[in-house]
């Protein structure tokens, strides 16, 4: 009942401590009046026994008057008025009580009864007695019943006094009491009153108590500080809804706030990854033109070249020609814009065939291709970097023949890109080393000689640029297994996967 009571609105809970307060109050008070006016009527009634004496003596007198009255003129008047005023004291003698006790006043009422009695029937007889003419017997009536008036007067005036003193004791003890059940009254008001006060403060406190924890939560919302704990709700009533409803606006707060950081941690990320992805192609593009020669003047230089072979009838030199024209062309498109697995296995089989012109055929080059992947989407000048550190620093100084195999194949997910060539080898210092190209990118090229006879784009810039556009860490791995064991490197690439720097572009 009490947690319906604390769950209730505001308007039912107040409603109910009004209420409650009011009725504390109304039978408190009913309460102090019904015992105030109980010893009003105790007081009242001390003094009736005092009254009801001096009416039965003030009777008595008016008996034994119209006795006399009657004896000395027998009018029919007095006559009437004497047996009135006797059946008038017979009635209050009724009310004086005639019980065998040790009691001196009640002892006494029974005298003043008994008395009374004999009274009464010496009047009856003196009255009697005149009203036969029997002057002796009335005067001797008489004079005994005046004794007897006397006698009963008497005791009527003692037994007042001792009544007086009596009632005059519980006067004063009802007054005592009077007294003290005022001063309870004003306890019992004064306790109700602060009973009340506490009631109104705890109902109070239940109300403004959350109003202030969400008046302090919504001051610090205000001032820009959106970290603040929940209100919490401690009920159901309308506080409790406007709290909850808070709740979840801060909440929804908290998580649009989280969402504005992500999405421009995610935003600077982009712009780090491009920029980063702009860098190294950018890199690729000054190693690229170290040569100091106009590509545009070098590649119409060697059309030129191509055309006047192909007139003097010269056709492997024009086919040769042709072939390095195409490897210019390529490398002159590619730098910014994407590529296929076919045009990059296109572009190592051109860069093959120009060594092998070069050095009479002595490069054994074979390839183990699955069509089924060739249109995927790659980064542009990824595998004839590879395939030139191949020939370079694996191949070109042994004394064997040197063989490299380019494999494409796919499983499950993945499409993987193997090129292993059986020269020196490589340690696993400088393959550490070229893995870690992000630190020392220009030291580990020197110390490996990459620039070489080489377009300038080296493994460290192949390996960045993928792990840049595939958002992956282990996407290339080069094994060997020592000296004159051969080199083999391995692409990883997501078949169904959109690249990173495409996706960014997307979301954004």
């Amino acid at each position: 009942m009490g947690k319906k009571i604390i769950n209730s609105s505001i308007r039912l809970r107040l409603v109910l401590i009004f209420v409650l307060t009011t009725g504390v109050v109304f039978f408190a008070n009913m309460f102090m009046c019904y015992n105030i006016n109980k010893s009003i009527s105790n007081i009242d009634e001390v003094y009736v026994s005092n009254i009801s004496l001096n009416e039965l003596m003030e009777s008595l007198s008016k008996l034994h008057g119209y006795v006399y009255e009657y004896l000395n003129t027998k009018s029919t008047e007095s006559l009437e008025n004497y047996y009135i005023s006797e059946q008038d004291y017979r009635n209050m003698l009724q009310d004086l009580k005639g019980d065998i006790t040790d009691n001196n006043m009640i002892l006494m009422q029974k005298n003043i009864k008994n008395m009374s009695e004999t009274y009464l029937k010496l009047v009856d007889m003196a009255v009697d007695a005149k009203r036969g003419n029997n002057i002796e017997k009335y005067k001797t009536n008489y004079e005994e019943a005046t004794k007897m008036y006397d006698f009963i007067s008497t005791h009527i005036s003692t037994l007042n006094n001792e009544q007086f003193k009596y009632n005059s004791n519980n006067y004063d003890l009802l007054r005592t009491s009077l007294n003290y059940l005022e001063v309870i009254s004003t306890s019992v008001l004064l306790f109700i009153m602060a009973f009340n006060i506490i009631l109104i403060v705890i109902v109070t406190r239940s109300i403004t108590g959350p109003l202030m924890e969400l008046t302090k939560a919504a001051n610090e919302i205000a001032a820009g500080n959106f970290e603040v704990d929940l209100v919490p709700v401690t009920s159901s009533d309308e506080i409790g809804i406007v709290t909850k409803a808070f709740n979840t606006m801060t909440i929804n707060i908290h998580q649009y706030i989280k969402r504005i950081k992500e999405s421009m941690e995610f935003e600077s990320r982009m712009k780090e990854r491009e920029l980063m992805m702009t860098n190294h192609l950018k890199d690729a593009q000054l190693k690229y033109l170290q040569a100091q020669i106009n590509p545009h003047f070098l590649f119409n230089t060697l059309n030129a070249g191509a055309q006047l072979a192909m007139m003097e009838g010269a056709d492997k030199t024009c086919l040769f020609i042709e072939n390095v024209a195409e490897f210019f062309r390529f490398n002159m498109k590619c730098f910014n814009q994407d590529s296929t697995l076919r045009d990059e296995i296109k572009l190592v089989d051109t860069y093959i065939y120009i060594l092998n012109v070069r050095f009479s055929g002595k490069i054994n080059f074979s390839k183990q291709i699955d069509e089924s992947v060739l249109d995927v989407k790659v980064p542009s000048m990824i595998l004839q970097p590879i395939v030139e550190n191949a020939v370079n620093y694996g191949i070109r100084d042994i004394d064997y023949e040197g063989k490299i195999l380019l494999k494409v194949d796919q499983d499950d997910d993945l499409i993987r890109i193997t090129i292993r060539d059986n020269g020196i080898g490589m340690d696993k210092a400088i393959i550490d080393r070229v893995m870690n190209f992000k630190i020392e990118s220009e030291k580990a090229e020197k110390e490996i000689n990459l620039t070489k006879d080489s377009n300038g784009i080296g493994l460290g810039n192949v390996i960045n640029r993928l792990k840049l556009y595939y958002d992956m860490e282990n996407v290339l791995n080069i094994e060997s297994e020592g000296k004159y064991m051969g080199t083999t490197v391995t692409i990883l690439i997501p078949k169904n996967k959109i690249p990173y720097m495409n996706q960014l572009i997307k979301e954004s």
